[in-house]
Formats: structure tokens, sequence, C-alpha cells
């Protein structure tokens, strides 16, 4: 049986993963459809993936 922290960890990698993700969709999808780089698909996607990717370094920094 897993221990409450690692429940937190889990979600937490799987949320800040699932941020990546739609960071990553987002700028596809913005610059498929002709956005430039100050559309603001493009700056939310990289947003995304900026606080995804911060939350997933933070979790593997994390003690223990």
């Amino acid at each position: 049986m897993p221990t409450p922290r690692q429940v937190h960890r889990g979600a937490t990698r799987a949320l800040s993963t699932a941020m990546v993700l739609i960071g990553v969709a987002l700028l596809v999808s913005t610059l498929a459809r002709g956005g430039g780089p100050l559309a603001i698909g493009v700056l939310l996607g990289v947003l995304f993936v900026a606080a995804g990717l911060g939350r997933l370094y933070l979790a593997s920094r994390g003690s223990d």
C-alpha cells in the first residue's frame, strides 16, 4: 500500500506531465493554424510547458 506521500508524488508527476503535453498541443495547434510568435496560443503553450517542466524538476529534487 503506497503512503500518502507516494500518492502525492505520483499525482504531482502525472499532472505535471499533463501540463507539458497540453502546452505542446497548444504550441502545435497554434503554429499549425498560422499563429506567430506572439500569438496567445504560443505564449500559453510556452508557459504550460515551463510550469510543467519546473514542477517535474522540483519533484525530482525533493528530499527522501
